[in-house]
């Protein structure tokens, strides 16, 4: 039975609903860190997201001995030279919630036109067995920071980030539009063919 579950390697419940429902065409039971007694908190200080997401997932999957999916996302803004980047989640100082993220953005665009306010989320996905065999996906998608949240929905940065094709922000899409169009699902679109044969490996 452990060799059909994959190990997502995150607690947020947000992130792994997402990913139930990228990957449910993939024979594997998701399982979060939580399912995981003493599972440990692995330091995200990498320099790029495909370091911090490798971290996590060969720690994990070591830790664990199940196979072990770790994602490490980014808003990039053009303006501010492509951060918070890495830094994304701790853009406003360790253990910053959300809302704290989202208004030192906001501040840091202050005043700049919409021109100006261009982005994207970047997500890499990274998945490692327990015998360290690796593969990994990326996914990006384009958008403009508001000046203003809007939505109630998803999380992060998800109600500043103005998704044009749709006329709305992350956080104003339902969960079936956003994982056609997100980051996560772009990158999840492009793991998804390679998966189960490789986790077949295990």
């Amino acid at each position: 039975m452990a060799g059909r579950i994959l190990l997502i390697a995150t607690r947020n419940p947000g992130k792994l609903r997402e990913f139930a429902a990228l990957l449910a065409g993939v024979p594997f039971a998701l399982r979060g860190l939580d399912s995981i007694a003493g599972a440990p908190h692995v330091i995200e200080d990498g320099a790029t997201y495909r370091e911090n997401a490798y971290a996590k997932a060969s720690t994990l999957a070591r830790f664990s001995g199940l196979p072990t999916l770790a994602d490490d996302s980014g808003l990039e803004v053009d303006a501010l030279g492509g951060a918070p980047g890495v830094r994304s989640a701790r853009f406003a100082g360790a253990g910053a919630d959300d809302g704290a993220n989202i208004r030192l953005l906001i501040e840091a665009l202050a005043r700049r036109p919409r021109a100006d306010r261009t982005a994207r989320f970047r997500c890499v996905l990274i998945v490692v067995r327990p015998d360290g065999e690796t593969i990994a996906a990326e996914g990006s998608c384009e958008g403009i920071i508001t000046d203003v949240p809007r939505g109630n929905a998803g999380f992060g940065y998800d109600p500043v980030f103005y998704y044009p094709a749709a006329d709305r922000t992350f956080a104003e899409l339902s969960d079936t539009e956003k994982n056609r169009i997100s980051h996560r699902a772009r990158a999840c679109a492009e793991l998804a063919p390679r998966l189960s044969s490789f986790l077949d490996g295990v």
